[in-house]
Order: structure tokens, then C-alpha cells, then sequence
């Protein structure tokens, strides 16, 4: 990877880092005047969300707005990272849940209903997602319209047409045998919708035309694939302490995983074929793209 690209990188994670630990405070600070009520929901909400993580869909928020002639990084696209990073840690506050996967770690250190208590997970959660829509309809850089497509993007993606119902096709899943089809469409569902919002949601903020639109879904809809492949192959041969959750979990409850289906080498050379696919799909694009390569690239060589 370039030093320029992986400067871009670097300099979208700490840009939504910032401006995470931002919202948080501004949270805290609006709820201060209901009083003591709502401390321990405030400090679960500022807990899971600057609790670090790789920032992969902001990032691809950024990256893709550059590729379509954006800067790539401004006030503007901050809502709209910023959106999609929130939407993701309510979903993992969820998926932690005694109810869902039942995860005792996360990022490293306790989940949010080990580190608080189940109900306030679940009311973090809650505010999460609701702020993550708030910030798309506050987000004044955008034309109206903008912003109602920005936000159609995001509710799709995270219901039941996406992350909503892919988890609740995981949990039908459980203890039961599915095809590579059907473990495909459950991820593209679960893992995919939200990964592939982002590139849609960066396009749109930078006006792209619909042409460059499909060209980015389609990237997105092998990447977002390539990270669950990753993520499946991790949960055989990562450690704990590197992942930051929990090793072997999933073949603990007896998941279908693509490990489980297609063995860990053919899990990998499908990781890899995701890879050149997402690569393939930007070939119409110049060197702005080089960030979502590297992305691309970056996802399917991580360790966690």
C-alpha cells in the first residue's frame, strides 16, 4: 500500500474518531439536564463508541466520495461516516446481547452488558441507532433530497431488507446445514447491506453519477462478501487477544461458516477471488480510487 493511500487511511479513522468522541459528549451534555436518569445510558453510549475499532465503513464512506471526485474528507461527509459507524457499534452492542451471540468481549474489552448491564446495552443501542438517523437529517451541507436518500440508504441497509433481517437468517441458522448459496445470501444480508451502504451512501454525498453508483456497489458487494470470508477464516486461526472478541465462537455454536463449508483453504482462495472481483469492479476508475483498493486489500490481509 502506498504512503499516500495509507496516509488517506489514517487520516479517516482519526477524522471520525474525533468527531465520534464529539457526538459523544454532545449526548452526554443534552442529557445532563434530565439529571442523574439517564448516567448510566450516556456512559454505555460514550463506552462502545469510542471504544476504537478499524472504522472500515467510514472509511469506505471517504473513499468512495473520493473516487468520484471528492476531497474526500470534510464536514459534509463527516454525518454521513459518522452515521454509519454509529448504525454499526448499536449493531454490536446487539450481537453481543445473552440473546443474540451471547459475547462476553468486544474490541478488546468487556461487551457493553458485561461492562453495564443487559437493559442499558439495550437502551445504548436504541439511541444509537435512532442518533445515527438524527445526524442524516441534521446534515444542513445537503440538499433536502440528499439527505432523504442518504437516509433511505441507511434504513434499508440496516432493517429487515439487510442487517436486521441477515441476523435474524444467522440465528435460524444455527445448528443447521446451509449451501454456499444460502450462506452467501445470509451475509450478503447481514455482513454486506451495510458495507455496500457506505460506498452508496459516499457516492451519493459526492453527487456521482448513476454509472459510478453501480461501480461501487458492486466493489462493495464482494468486499462486504471478502470481510465475512476473512472474518469466518479468523474465527479458526486468530487469537483472542488480536481479534479483540472472543476465537472460535462461532464454530463453538455451530454455525455455518464458509470454513465449515468450503475448508480453510477454500475459504481462503474465495477470500481472494473476492479481493480481484472488488479490484475489477473499479477499473473505469483513476488513481482517486486507489483508497477503496487499498481498502480492499487491507480487509482481506487482516489479522482481526
Amino acid at each position: 500500500m502506498s504512503k499516500r493511500v495509507s496516509d488517506f487511511l489514517l487520516a479517516s479513522k482519526n477524522q471520525v474518531d474525533h468527531r465520534l468522541a464529539d457526538l459523544a459528549a454532545e449526548q452526554t451534555t443534552r442529557a445532563a439536564v434530565l439529571g442523574e436518569t439517564l448516567d448510566a445510558i450516556t456512559q454505555a453510549y460514550t463506552y462502545v463508541l469510542t471504544n476504537g475499532g478499524k472504522r472500515i465503513r467510514p472509511t469506505l464512506v471517504y473513499a468512495a466520495a473520493r473516487a468520484v471526485g471528492h476531497s474526500g474528507h470534510g464536514a459534509d461527509l463527516d454525518h454521513v461516516a459518522c452515521a454509519l459507524e454509529i448504525i454499526h457499534t448499536y449493531s454490536l452492542i446487539h450481537d453481543d446481547l445473552p440473546a443474540m451471540d451471547d459475547d462476553d468481549l468486544r474490541r478488546g474489552r468487556p461487551s457493553c452488558h458485561k461492562a453495564f448491564n443487559e437493559a442499558t446495552a439495550i437502551l445504548a443501542g436504541d439511541a444509537l441507532q435512532a442518533q445515527a438517523f438524527e445526524l442524516l437529517a441534521d446534515a444542513s451541507d445537503f440538499h433536502p433530497q440528499k439527505r432523504v436518500a442518504l437516509i433511505k440508504a441507511l434504513a434499508k441497509a440496516a432493517g429487515l431488507q439487510g442487517m436486521v433481517g441477515g441476523q435474524a437468517m444467522d440465528i435460524a441458522a444455527t445448528n443447521t446445514d446451509l449451501s454456499l448459496q444460502q450462506l452467501q445470501s445470509m451475509h450478503a444480508y447481514k455482513t454486506g447491506a451495510v458495507i455496500r451502504a457506505a460506498l452508496t451512501m459516499g457516492g451519493i454525498a459526492a453527487d456521482a453519477s448513476a454509472d459510478r453508483l453501480d461501480a461501487l456497489d458492486a466493489y462493495g458487494s464482494h468486499i462486504g462478501l471478502a470481510f465475512q470470508v476473512v472474518d469466518d477464516i479468523l474465527d479458526v486461526k486468530g487469537e483472542t487477544a488480536a481479534l479483540g472478541k472472543t476465537q472460535g465462537k462461532d464454530s463453538e455454536a455451530n454455525k455455518p461458516t464458509y470454513v465449515s463449508l468450503m475448508g480453510l483453504s477454500g475459504a481462503e482462495q474465495e477470500s481472494q477471488r473476492l479481493l480481484q472481483a472488488a479490484i475489477d469492479a473499479l477499473w473505469e476508475f483513476g488513481a482517486d480510487a486507489d483508497p477503496l483498493r487499498g481498502l480492499a486489500h487491507y480487509i482481506v490481509s487482516r489479522d482481526r
